[in-house]
């Protein structure tokens, strides 16, 4: 939890720190006998700069007979020493917070349990502390109960997923679908389909009904294991039950079928978006084009990134090294001098006309490994040409395609 986060969380009045006065002005005013509000004691704390005092000072605050604890500032203190990881204070601040029967609020745990896991990289403190929510007279939310699984799937920790999930019940927690598809994810990555599959049969039983996310889930690890036909039977099942398929559907279904070199097969699913009222994305072309690049059809991904310009898509520039090196090992040098064009006007969109005579340029020299200061000095005397944005001649064409084929000019 970076101190800029910790900061944002801040009343308006505590982000501007005093440029004046240092630690002592106001640790010493801890000691004065003025009565201090909760919001004077907030800026006390918010204006210390050296974190290993805050503690310290924390204690000195106890003892003065004005203090009331409150939430806002044990948040502040910890986001301060989380900061600097000084999570040994972190832990002597909750244990005074216990000792004093003070009652913290979900979304103050909710961030906590973050900083352990974020900042810390502790899950296993994580996790103390999701169990430890109720002796604080705190019952955890959905969102953060989620949030405790979400990250030990993150984490790969797959068998201490099941033992926070059973634990649900005993923290009160409600479960929604969300959760049930952090469990599908997990049980997808740990490899057991199988039980990933019967949260389907299980998720009714909870009161919850699996949506496109669980199904896309499923159908991605299907995907990526070779077996597509088993994907198209649970896509089936999903539209049955009057769950429409989104973009993601179609791109894992697409890439699947491009991955066992069925292309006819994927450019039909392809066309069959917009009747099914679905409008394929910037991944949807981009899946299509690898697999027709993968596969060796070089005039179909041609024509694709055509579609693709005039959709206002941007191919990748990977793929569009890809398209003209593939077209020349086709011999087809006039389709590659036309994509080459077009990759040169999508580099001028992108960077923007201050921009793009020297970034277009390294583009080219980057994916081509040409040594930039050689043609800075103008050793590549084609290249010149280039650097003056006079229009692409033929001579400068073929030296480029030559490049993106890894043949050396001097």
């Amino acid at each position: 939890m970076s101190r800029a986060v910790a900061r944002r969380s801040l009343p308006p009045f505590l982000r501007q720190r005093s440029a004046v006065c240092d630690d002592g002005y106001w640790i010493g005013r801890l000691d004065h006998k003025d009565w201090l509000s909760p919001n004077e004691l907030l800026k006390i704390f918010a204006n210390i700069r050296d974190p290993s005092l805050i503690t310290c000072s924390f204690k000195r605050a106890c003892d003065r007979r004005d203090y009331k604890p409150n939430e806002a500032l044990y948040s502040l203190m910890i986001d301060r020493l989380a900061s600097c990881r000084r999570f040994s204070d972190v832990e002597e601040l909750l244990a005074r917070a216990r000792s004093e029967r003070f009652r913290f609020s979900d979304e103050f745990f909710y961030r906590l349990i973050k900083m352990y896991g974020n900042v810390a990289n502790h899950p296993e403190k994580a996790i103390e502390t999701l169990f430890a929510m109720p002796g604080y007279n705190c019952w955890p939310s959905t969102k953060t109960f989620n949030y405790v699984l979400h990250m030990l799937v993150c984490k790969r920790q797959y068998e201490v997923v099941h033992e926070v999930y059973l634990s649900a019940s005993r923290l009160g927690v409600t479960l929604d679908t969300c959760c049930f598809n952090i469990l599908v994810k997990g049980l997808c990555q740990f490899g057991k389909f199988d039980d990933a599959i019967s949260l389907l049969y299980e998720m009714p039983k909870q009161g919850c009904l699996p949506n496109v996310t669980t199904y896309s889930t499923l159908m991605n690890f299907l995907c990526q294991h070779g077996q597509v036909d088993k994907a198209f039977e649970l896509c089936e099942r999903m539209q049955k039950e009057d769950i429409a398929a989104d973009a993601i559907v179609y791109n894992i279904l697409i890439s699947g079928l491009c991955r066992e070199q069925r292309i006819t097969e994927a450019f039909d699913m392809f066309k069959a978006m917009v009747p099914a009222g679905c409008c394929p994305n910037s991944g949807t072309y981009q899946v299509l084009l690898d697999g027709l690049l993968s596969s060796g059809k070089f005039i179909e991904a041609k024509g694709l990134v055509s579609m693709m310009r005039a959709e206002r898509m941007r191919p990748s520039f990977s793929s569009y090294k890809l398209l003209i090196d593939g077209l020349c090992s086709v011999n087809c040098l006039d389709d590659a001098h036309l994509v080459l064009k077009q990759m040169v006007e999508q580099a001028w969109d992108y960077w923007g006309l201050r921009m793009a005579k020297t970034c277009s340029l390294r583009l080219y020299v980057i994916r081509a490994e040409i040594d930039w200061d050689c043609v800075k000095m103008g050793k590549y005397t084609y290249l010149r040409a280039f650097l003056g944005f006079t229009d692409i001649c033929e001579t400068l064409t073929v030296v480029l395609l030559n490049f993106f084929r890894g043949c050396t000019i001097r």
